[in-house]
């Protein structure tokens, strides 16, 4: 393993030092449509039986840019007939909606909604008559209320790219329970975990995770401090982390590797 991990280690310099052409987007020009501006919902998920949950986002256009029409439409899960919700006026605009009024106007009751469910949160544009539906779009997960318990306990750490399987430790931080402290990465190794633990944020308004980088062990077949950084989500339903993590060390990076993090 350790002769593996460094061999990986010396292609990543390698690849780093390496230069590409750039390539033509197969695709053609892009963004030929009135697009408008919609920023990061924040909130951005519905908690699952709760109808007093919101989303809440703005719409602008850039400077010269406007549209006949601005409307806003809803759908749920994998039915895509979407339905008007509000028709924006102004700009920008502060936008709101909570998921009763979303359900109302799907006419779907809050039983049809499950934990895991999508809601579509679309902005739709109408100039000269041509209306089109951009992707201004929003995909918002249905999950269930936040529980620092499920987010803490005795781990199964796998990630099949990495190659490495076993258990790992996280706990809460005392003074702020979206922030938890996983134990256990370097040793997956086989390595001496005597820095650390890795510390991730869960965002409260979206359920995505953040981790710094942090080192977890000085020596790593001796290169100097063994690291771990990157991003990914929580699963509030059942606990489960997807993260990808950059591993490190100070004489340089592997790369971004795929996670799991299950109880």
């Amino acid at each position: 393993m350790k002769r593996i991990k460094t061999i990986l280690l010396i292609l990543a310099l390698i690849t780093m030092c390496i230069g590409c052409d750039e390539l033509p987007d197969p695709a053609g020009v892009r963004g030929l449509g009135v697009v408008p501006v919609v920023s990061d919902p924040n909130p951005g998920i519905f908690i699952n039986g709760d109808e007093d949950s919101f989303i809440s986002f703005q719409v602008d256009y850039l400077p010269g840019a406007r549209a006949d029409k601005t409307e806003v439409v809803v759908s749920h899960g994998s039915n895509l007939e979407r339905v008007k919700i509000e028709e924006l006026t102004t700009f920008p605009a502060s936008v709101s909606y909570t998921l009763g009024e979303v359900l109302d106007v799907i006419g779907a009751p809050l039983s049809d909604v499950e934990a895991g469910d999508i809601i579509y949160v679309e902005v739709v544009t109408t100039l000269d008559g041509v209306t089109t539906r951009s992707n201004a779009a929003l995909a918002v997960p249905v999950v269930c209320n936040y529980d620092p318990v499920l987010a803490s306990g005795t781990y199964h750490a796998v990630s099949a790219t990495w190659q490495v399987d076993g258990a790992v430790t996280i706990t809460i931080d005392p003074d702020d329970q979206y922030k938890v402290f996983v134990k256990g990465l370097a040793e997956l190794d086989g390595l001496t975990e005597d820095l650390g633990p890795l510390a991730m944020y869960i965002n409260p308004a979206t359920l995505r995770v953040t981790a710094e980088r942090t080192s977890l062990a000085s020596d790593a077949w001796g290169l100097n401090n063994f690291s771990y950084e990157g991003s990914g989500s929580f699963n509030s339903c059942d606990g489960k982390y997807t993260m990808v993590f950059t591993i490190s060390v100070d004489e340089g990076s592997w790369g971004a590797y795929s996670f799991t993090l299950t109880r």
